[in-house]
């Protein structure tokens, strides 16, 4: 899948991060704390996008992909791009829930 497809895929996108999830992708929240308690991805990870930089070390000892959500993909994005600046495979994965429904 090229890139292209993954930025304007829509239904590409969506069946890509699916498969990347079904293959063991993680997928980190970087709402905040009582965001993420109002609801989330089963099994995702809270990581404020304040303090991404500061998990790079323990997020690259995971070994896996990475699929970034927060409430509408703008603070994902952030993360994505911190997360490829330091070697990791990481993607925008948008708003949790719209994801979460995707992912099913």
């Amino acid at each position: 899948m090229g890139l292209l497809d993954l930025l304007f895929g829509g239904s590409k996108k969506a069946a890509y991060l699916k498969e990347l999830y079904a293959n063991g992708a993680i997928i980190i929240d970087v709402r905040n704390p009582d965001e993420f308690r109002s609801g989330h991805i089963k099994n995702s990870i809270n990581i404020p996008l304040p303090t991404i930089t500061q998990k790079i070390a323990t997020i690259k000892q995971k070994k896996k992909p990475v699929i970034a959500v927060c409430l509408s993909g703008g603070r994902s994005s952030m993360a994505v791009t911190a997360l490829k600046q330091a070697g990791i495979e990481a993607y925008n994965g948008g708003g949790w829930s719209s994801l979460e429904n995707k992912l099913k």
